[in-house]
């Protein structure tokens, strides 16, 4: 099993995570805002390094291998180097993620209806990653 392979197992591993908390996430919308904040942030950060992996994006994947886990640092720049790959648009909708993140997870601020303002911008984010790794266009 060659190095590409175990990559493609990884990239779809993290995009299945964000397809699952994502749907996690709308169910939570109604019960537990707070929750549903973090699912759907996390399906946001899924999303990232999905894509990260995908493109390649050795210096940021090294630096996240080395120290165990992803930092804001990595997060931010692969959001950055994403979004001049697929558009303008993953970074507006990184930062409804981190939004969700800080302000509703962290901070418990965000009511109902301001997390679901907020859920089209990560579906966006989870459907683009899947038309990109998987050609799929639903």
């Amino acid at each position: 099993m060659g190095y590409s392979h175990r990559v493609d197992v990884e990239v779809l591993k993290h995009l299945e995570l964000a397809e699952r908390f994502l749907e996690e996430g709308k169910v939570l919308t109604d019960r537990d805002s707070v929750q549903a904040s973090e699912k759907l942030y996390k399906a946001a950060e899924e999303v990232v390094k999905a894509l990260a992996m995908h493109y390649s994006l050795g210096n940021i994947l090294k630096i996240a291998e080395e120290r165990g886990r992803w930092t804001v640092a990595e997060l931010e720049e692969a959001v950055e180097l994403i979004s001049q790959r697929v558009g303008e648009w993953f970074t507006a909708s990184w930062d409804s993620a981190w939004a969700l993140h800080v302000w509703g997870f962290h901070e418990a601020k965000l009511d109902s209806k301001a997390v679901k303002i907020r859920v089209p911008y990560i579906e966006r984010m989870v459907l683009g990653a899947k038309k990109v790794i998987r050609g799929d266009t639903r």
